[in-house]
């Protein structure tokens, strides 16, 4: 009886049981055949769905009559709607008929296993959508018809949005661009990319400067359709956006007049639709700003330090940068104290078309004075080349044994010459290292990276050297008579004239005989004055370009372009003089070749002594060889 009545119990608990396990097996009864992890499907955003909401058509009668296609559409409608009309929709294959469109698994993942988006593990979060949408837009296999931007996902691997994104801050991917389920061809004025719209996009992000960029005139001129008038795209790029300081950065300091400004303001087409002007590259390009720019120099006003960034005005608007009323504050930022008591003098101007009446004069007389002094010189030594040629008595001999040679240098004239030659040849090199920076020998100064700085502090630190070189000459002559006597002998004097034409009498076969020999003859004279001079105007120019700041605010507004032009100018006649001049009577005159080693040991060689009556011999009368002999020069 007992027996009965605990069985009994056992039944009961058994029908009470059975019908919830029944009712959860009809709940879902394609877990009969199909097993899948409970745990992975109800963690995901699919958890509370039921498989016939999904897979319609699964009846108990095993799918005889097959399974419907799923419709994501049935709960997404919205999605569903935006994606139709996408590229990657139905209506992108009337677009690209052979495409391979992508369905809503190829980006969400398995149905099943799907996670949420804001999971860093689904492969739409922004931490993964560079790799989802790589499968189709990598560059390791042939872009899908239509698609014609090359290797977008590896560009924008190395952009400033991916590298926020893995650092997990907020950082643009690619769904904040091109939309999440509705992105369109570029060329549809409702894509979020079309050119009409990208300040727009970006500004979803960037709203302070979007709003800047609308009121500037580039973004004035885009809106009313200008398609010429840049937008973001045009000057950071698309998809490989850099950081301002990165390698490479097409906004980069060096780049910006380059590669950003440049294209367009240079444009003839651009210039002669839009009616821009046409000197402002080329002005800039030659402007100190542009060639230390050109150079590698990154702390160097560009296009943008005074035009602006983004809020780019016309130099009419009283908040533009340029405007008149506000160039003192503009310049002000590098160089403090400009344009405080005189007005700042035009910046883009060719240098044919100059206002700057002084600088205009300054070439009219130099550029003719190099030319006719450079011809000159190079007729005068080819005359007195060919001629000593011809006679071998005028070149080099080895001295006889009855005689000595004056000493030309002393010791103090030595050094002074020594410290001046090595300024001068660097200050040559690094001069017009700044004036040609794209050539071979000007990038030598580059090689380890350097952005210019060594140029700039070469340069100055080898016109310290020259300046010290001539305070230590003149210091020389200060404290020694027989130094003075003998830059006495260095004025001009008639004599000097006569010397020049019967040289040039006997070099041209005019004369018999050569000129009679001088100690100190016309050639040493142009030499030391034409030094003096170039020195000093090199020197006093340099100066007002070194100390800009102060120049700037104290000197009138032409001063920095006249003394531009003048620096340049008398470097080249410098440097034409010392090569062609200099160097032909200490190295290539067949009286010293291959060189005159006075400025080493203080005695020329014995021809060129002969041509100076710098020869004592035996038999001579001591008496006047010994008031000669006082120290050279």
């Amino acid at each position: 009886m007992r027996k009965s009545f605990a069985n009994l119990a056992l039944l009961l608990l058994l029908l009470l049981f059975a019908q919830p396990m029944a009712d959860a097996k009809d709940e879902n009864p394609c877990t009969d055949c199909h097993e899948t992890d409970p745990v992975v499907f109800e963690s995901s955003p699919h958890g509370t769905t039921l498989c016939l909401d999904c897979h319609v058509g699964a009846d108990e009668r095993k799918h005889r009559r097959g399974l419907d296609p799923v419709d994501c559409g049935q709960c997404h409608a919205d999605v569903v709607a935006e994606h139709a009309v996408s590229v990657h929709g139905p209506d992108g294959v009337q677009r690209y008929a052979d495409a391979d469109l992508p369905s809503c698994m190829s980006c969400h993942g398995n149905v099943h296993t799907m996670t949420f988006a804001s999971e860093i593990s689904s492969p739409v979060n922004e931490h993964r959508q560079g790799e989802t949408c790589g499968v189709c837009h990598g560059s390791g296999q042939p872009a899908p018809p239509g698609v014609h931007t090359i290797r977008p996902i590896e560009a924008y691997t190395a952009s400033v949005h991916a590298a926020a994104v893995i650092k997990g801050e907020h950082g643009a991917s690619c769904s904040d661009c091109h939309s999440t389920h509705s992105p369109l061809p570029v060329t549809d004025p409702a894509s979020s990319i079309h050119r009409s719209n990208v300040w727009t996009t970006c500004g979803s992000c960037h709203a302070a400067i979007a709003a800047q960029f609308e009121r500037s005139i580039h973004g004035m001129a885009a809106a009313a359709g200008v398609q010429g008038s840049p937008v973001c795209t045009d000057c950071h790029g698309e998809h490989r956006i850099l950081a301002v300081g990165a390698e490479g950065s097409p906004v980069s300091a060096t780049n910006i007049p380059i590669r950003i400004c440049g294209p367009c303001h240079s444009d003839l087409r651009l210039g002669e639709k839009y009616d821009l002007p046409a000197d402002q590259v080329p002005s800039y390009e030659e402007s100190f700003h542009g060639l230390a720019s050109r150079g590698g120099v990154q702390k160097v006003a560009n296009c943008a330090s005074c035009h602006g960034v983004h809020n780019i005005l016309p130099s009419t608007d009283p908040d533009s940068y340029i405007h008149p009323d506000n160039l003192a504050h503009t310049c002000g930022k590098c160089h403090a104290g400009a344009g405080s008591r005189f007005a700042i003098a035009p910046v883009h101007v060719l240098a044919e078309d100059t206002p700057n009446i002084v600088a205009y004069w300054i070439r009219a007389i130099y550029i003719p004075l190099i030319w006719v002094t450079i011809i000159g010189m190079l007729l005068h030594n080819l005359l007195d080349l060919v001629k000593k040629t011809r006679h071998p008595a005028a070149r080099l001999r080895k001295p006889p044994q009855n005689c000595t040679i004056k000493e030309r240098m002393s010791a103090p004239f030595r050094i002074a010459h020594g410290a001046a030659a090595l300024s001068f040849m660097v200050l040559v090199f690094t001069g017009f290292a700044l004036k040609y920076p794209e050539s071979w020998w000007a990038g030598l100064l580059q090689l380890g990276g350097d952005d210019g700085e060594l140029r700039g502090l070469l340069h100055r630190v080898a016109a310290v050297g020259l300046i010290a070189a001539c305070f230590f000459h003149f210091a020389h002559l200060a404290v020694s008579a027989r130094a003075r006597h003998q830059i006495a002998a260095m004025f001009p004097r008639l004599a000097d004239f006569r010397e020049f034409v019967h040289r040039i009498g006997y070099n041209i076969g005019r004369r018999p005989e050569p000129p009679a020999p001088v100690r100190v003859g016309y050639v040493e004279k142009v030499e030391y004055w034409a030094a003096l001079w170039g020195t000093a105007i090199t020197t006093i120019t340099g100066l007002v370009l070194w100390f800009e700041n102060w120049t700037l605010a104290q000197l009138p507004g032409w001063v920095p372009e006249a003394a531009t032009v003048l620096h340049f100018l008398e470097a080249i006649l410098a440097t034409l003089a010392i090569a062609i001049w200099h160097f032909y009577f200490v190295i290539f005159d067949p009286a010293v070749y291959p060189m005159d080693t006075a400025w080493l040991t203080g005695k020329p060689p014995f021809s060129r002594a002969e041509e100076r009556d710098e020869v004592i011999r035996e038999d001579s009368d001591s008496q006047s060889d010994s008031q000669d002999s006082g120290e050279g020069v």
